[in-house]
């Protein structure tokens, strides 16, 4: 088929108005990583200071949260926007976000881009993320306790690990497009590694044992929820008409749900299919503007996750 309709932005914006849009700033980008690594060492304090469950469930919440923010900041640097600079864009998008969560900046790209040029079409390589919905209340349920129960992270992990002993290595061509990771054993080789420099940086700090207990523990149980809950959120039960506007979501998300489900402004999804380049922090003026404009109307908008599960759960 055909790629998707794209939209000119001067048909849209003023002069004015897209330059505040795409105006990019290294240090914005820079700090947005930083904030990431920041919040995760503030959470390992938090519980490190006065563990108990209660402790524990926020640290683990918060840190799989901004583990998918890793994946998010990667997903900027696919698009050039963490640095004016070529090579420090790639290198922080590459080691300081795709690594440590088991992704690579370069084959994500090339997916990605594909993801952008047919949304919702066939040839979309991440159809299959929303063409299953909606589903029913019993099947997500039934996917989210395989998530919080680290049966996800098995199987999509288990085999990316293995692979580092068979003599049949995968190559790029069979990376994983179920969320973020990427197979191949010099991949994986590169993740186990940033993850041991992680632990000995968690060792170091005294606390080693929340390596396990908290940064692993995310990634194997909330990470992979997370992660399922925006992937729902930016195709599933979305139109698959040619108008650019509808084929993808916004989802209008509280503090509460940016912290645990959505950071880094990625519920603004469908801005971000509209206009591509657009940093990712310029997303909620773009949403304003859009919506000023009278063009909201045309886009697929929900107000909350709970809106979007809803939605995405009302098969009979």
């Amino acid at each position: 088929m055909p790629a998707v309709t794209r939209v000119d932005p001067k048909s849209v914006f003023s002069a004015e108005e897209w330059r505040a849009l795409t105006q990019r700033s290294s240090l914005r980008g820079c700090l947005l990583v930083l904030h990431a690594w920041g919040t995760i060492a503030a959470a390992i304090a938090l519980v490190t200071w006065w563990p108990n469950i209660l402790t524990w469930l926020i640290a683990v919440t918060v840190v799989g949260a901004r583990q998918l923010g890793l994946a998010i900041l990667m997903h900027e640097a696919a698009h050039g926007g963490l640095h004016s600079n070529q090579k420090i864009n790639e290198w922080i998008g590459q080691w300081l976000c795709a690594v440590p969560v088991g992704a690579d900046l370069a084959s994500y790209r090339s997916y990605h881009l594909q993801h952008h040029k047919f949304t919702q079409q066939p040839e979309d390589p991440d159809l299959s993320l929303s063409a299953p919905f909606p589903v029913t209340k019993e099947s997500f349920k039934r996917k989210a306790i395989r998530d919080l129960t680290g049966q996800t992270f098995v199987k999509q992990r288990l085999p990316l690990f293995l692979a580092l002993f068979s003599r049949q290595r995968t190559t790029d061509s069979e990376d994983s497009h179920e969320s973020f990771l990427s197979s191949g054993a010099d991949k994986m080789m590169r993740f186990l590694a940033a993850n041991a420099a992680l632990f000995g940086v968690f060792w170091l700090a005294g606390a080693g044992i929340w390596y396990w207990a908290v940064w692993v523990f995310a990634m194997a149980t909330w990470l992979p929820l997370v992660t399922r809950i925006r992937n729902i959120a930016e195709h599933a039960c979305t139109s698959t008409s040619p108008d650019p506007f509808s084929q993808a979501r916004t989802t209008l998300a509280n503090p509460i749900e940016r912290l645990f489900i959505a950071p880094y402004w990625v519920n603004y999804h469908a801005e971000h299919h509209l206009f591509m380049y657009l940093p990712c922090y310029r997303l909620p003026l773009a949403h304003r503007l859009l919506r000023e404009k009278g063009l909201s109307g045309r886009m697929t908008v929900s107000d909350g996750y709970r809106d979007v599960l809803r939605l995405a759960t009302s098969k009979a």
